[in-house]
């Protein structure tokens, strides 16, 4: 496409970009699928990842009159974390196993996790998690530098955090399915579809094109390498380009 585009970042979460999208400040941006279900649309978080991708198309549409774009192939679920080396001396793999010693941990979450409906409250309720001391509210990118330092002892996250390898801790599968699919889409605006329809193929070509592993090593070079993201980007699209 040779449309230009002017990128706003920093707009703090899914509340601020549907109210920027839907008064037309911005055109598009990423969301996640879990989130649209549970965060906007207020609904249950149940079903698989076809299933709560085609409600919030069908929904998006009806309620919004916006477009929801393909899935670009990671999925950014919540990471409830703890350190590497506590999960190995514990022997712990799953949430379930961690309740146990939960009430001798301090917890560390976002804002945003500690109010939606598919974050902390139905967390503790799910998996019976109760804390030495209420949990610490933090910003998502210093939650895991507080874990592995020490300050806090179990991190609510996200799964492609580059840090989470890097500084060697551990995510606890969520064996309850706590958690619905949070599969990375573009929403696309009403205004821009019917001014620039061709934006359409473009965004098509970018279907299941980002695992969650490059996501993840992607999000390390920007977060733990401290790298220009647009040069990152640059650099995984030529790779991608030279595999095709």
């Amino acid at each position: 496409s040779n449309l230009t585009v002017e990128r706003r970042f920093y707009l703090a979460g899914t509340y601020i970009c549907q109210q920027a999208i839907l008064s037309g400040r911005i055109d598009i941006y990423p969301e996640y699928t879990g989130t649209a279900l549970t965060a906007v649309l207020k609904e249950s978080a149940s079903g698989d990842r076809k299933d709560v991708y085609q409600r919030v198309k069908s929904e998006y549409e009806r309620r919004f009159g916006l477009t929801l774009g393909p899935e670009f192939g990671f999925n950014d679920t919540f990471a409830m974390e703890i350190r590497g080396e506590d999960a190995r001396r514990l022997s712990l793999k799953t949430l379930s196993e961690a309740a146990a010693y939960a009430p001798h941990w301090r917890a560390g979450f976002g804002y945003e996790f500690m109010e939606r409906p598919d974050g902390y409250e139905g967390l503790i309720k799910t998996y019976g998690l109760h804390f030495a001391e209420r949990p610490r509210i933090m910003d998502l990118g210093l939650l895991a530098r507080a874990l592995k330092e020490r300050q806090i002892d179990f991190a609510g996250g996200n799964a492609t955090d580059g840090l989470i390898p890097a500084l060697d801790l551990f995510v606890l599968a969520d064996d309850r399915h706590y958690f619905p699919p949070y599969e990375a889409v573009p929403v696309i605006g009403a205004q821009l579809v019917k001014a620039h329809p061709e934006l359409l193929p473009v965004l098509d070509a970018l279907a299941n094109t980002i695992s969650d592993s490059e996501m993840q090593q992607m999000n390390y070079a920007v977060d733990g390498q401290h790298r220009d993201p647009e040069e990152v980007v640059r650099e995984f699209l030529r790779k991608k380009n030279q595999s095709r």
